[in-house]
């Protein structure tokens, strides 16, 4: 059989991953926004012939359009106030102030132009203030998410000021839309004319202004490129895209509105405005549902191990409480006998081989409850011990990444199933890597690996390694670590590595370290095939 490395990317992020929005993106992420923008490109080819020709005036196109995408921008804003909540970083109050921006600039373009709710526009002259809002739209939002792409590195405020950074980012955008929309309604004559005597005879600042916003797109737009890592920078561009052909169809056609081109453009607008909101709440689903269902698990492996607790401790009491009262009342006799004036030696030699096996009584009691109770939670299936393995990096995925833990798998092409209880075996491995986290808490951030492979034993026995980058154990502890109760953790048991052993040993197989030393530590798994 032949090994295929697979590479299982973990981000490492100065700001820790806990939120979709700061979660690495995936291939799949990335595979599905290529589609979209491929999906545009295409449709523009389609329709840049016929872009300048005009088309029949809808009056109710504008303002569903942009109602539907003022709503969805607010929602947006408000999804990633609440990621912030999660989790305190400053470049998403940037990208939550920036879809506020769009969300009232779009809307307060829609009252103000003319045929929309009114033959002229309920604010504003006919003309200019709808094209004002228009330039504050797309200039304040490109702008947002600039000022998120160069901070999103950055440190984070204090946990404790939330509520008040939340507060004050909202009073301060609040302000900032008042005074711009004050300007460019009630002072529009001072400002500088984009129409002079219709919608249809655009002024050249106009042009310059439409090329000027495309720059301006295609700056942030290449610096979100190079600074790309997450969900949220990935859709960011997708975005941005889909904005760009609103400029160009104002700057190179001329009379763009109600013609192919603007229609289209504002389509893709549309299209644009709703893909982040779609990604994040399937994101955020998913995400939920994963939680849930490592809850659930957490759950019903916690009252089973209660359980299990309570029935083994009342087993023991029940049955060594009667040995362990002969053993005192033993002691008790011979302690008499060894205090009287002439004590006699058999009687207490004879109590000394009552209580000799009053203990042997004890531990073979406390071995019989133990293979009872083994016997009663072991139930071997065939399974995959790479799946099992996947599962589990599944459920410490938000670990992994909270801890910064990049994690390179290799896995076999056509891996062998074993004869082993699923649920034990998936404990073992996650008492594995946990640990090999651990190891590497004291690690640089930039050095934290694991590396996980399968591979085939000369005697035909699957074989899982796990190595970390940790500090180590040290050679004089190197042979102890499988004892019970010793530990190098300060609030460790020492127990997690010998009930490890003692379940893969229950299948024939075998738990070793294989190697350590400064640059970290390998476990390797042996369990036997099954042949099928």
């Amino acid at each position: 059989m032949n090994a295929k490395p697979h590479q299982l990317a973990i981000a490492a992020d100065h700001e820790l991953p806990l939120v979709v929005a700061l979660m690495p993106y995936t291939p799949r992420h990335r595979a599905v926004a290529v589609s979209v923008v491929a999906a545009m490109l295409m449709v523009w080819v389609f329709v840049a012939p016929s872009a300048s020709v005009q088309v029949g005036r809808i009056d109710s196109f504008l303002p569903v359009v942009q109602t539907v995408m003022s709503v969805a921008d607010l929602l947006t804003a408000t999804l990633l106030f609440a990621q912030y909540w999660v989790q305190p970083h400053r470049a998403l109050l940037l990208m939550a102030s920036g879809y506020i921006f769009a969300g009232s600039f779009a809307f307060l373009q829609t009252l103000s132009f003319p045929g929309s709710y009114a033959p002229n526009g309920l604010i504003g002259d006919v003309y200019n203030t709808p094209a004002w809002f228009f330039v504050l739209w797309y200039t304040m939002f490109p702008l947002s998410i600039l000022g998120y792409a160069l901070l999103k590195d950055k440190g984070n405020p204090s946990p404790d000021a939330r509520t008040a950074s939340i507060a004050i980012t909202l009073v301060c955008v609040m302000g900032t839309i008042a005074l711009l929309s004050w300007l460019v309604i009630d002072q529009v004559e001072h400002l500088p004319q984009f129409f002079t005597t219709g919608l249809m005879l655009q002024t050249r600042l106009s042009n310059q202004f439409n090329i000027g916003l495309t720059i301006l797109g295609c700056t942030v737009l290449l610096v979100l490129f190079f600074r790309r890592r997450t969900v949220l920078d990935l859709w960011l561009m997708v975005t941005l895209f889909a904005a760009i052909p609103n400029f160009l169809v104002a700057a190179y056609v001329g009379s763009a509105r109600f013609s192919v081109g603007w229609y289209t453009a504002r389509g893709f607008a549309l299209v644009a405005s709703c893909l982040l909101l779609s990604v994040l709440v399937t994101e955020m689903t998913v995400l939920y549902s994963r939680l849930a269902s490592a809850l659930v698990m957490q759950r019903r492996e916690r009252a089973n191990r209660f359980v299990s607790i309570d029935a083994a401790t009342a087993a023991i009491a029940h049955e060594i409480n009667s040995p362990l009262g002969s053993i005192t009342l033993n002691v008790e006799t011979a302690e008499r006998e060894l205090e009287a004036q002439r004590p006699r030696l058999e009687e207490v030699r004879a109590i000394v081989r009552d209580i000799g096996e009053a203990g042997l009584k004890v531990k073979e009691t406390i071995v019989s409850i133990r293979r009872l109770f083994k016997d009663a939670t072991d139930k071997p299936a065939m399974i995959s011990i790479e799946s099992v393995t996947g599962q589990v990096l599944r459920l410490l995925r938000h670990e992994l990444q909270f801890n910064e833990v990049a994690v390179e798998t290799e896995f076999l092409v056509e891996p062998p199933l074993v004869n082993a209880d699923p649920i034990q075996l998936q404990q073992v491995i996650l008492n594995l890597l946990k640990n090999a986290i651990d190891a590497m808490a004291s690690t640089p951030r930039d050095g934290r690996r694991l590396n996980i492979g399968t591979r085939v034993a000369r005697n035909g026995a699957i074989v899982l390694s796990i190595q970390d980058t940790g500090a180590g154990v040290a050679p004089q502890d190197q042979d102890r670590v499988f004892d019970p109760f010793f530990t190098t953790k300060p609030t460790g048991m020492g127990l997690g590595l010998a009930i490890c052993r003692t379940i893969i040993e229950r299948y024939e197989g075998r738990l070793i370290l294989a190697q350590s030393g400064p640059r970290g530590s390998t476990f390797e798994v042996t369990l036997p095939v099954v042949r099928r």
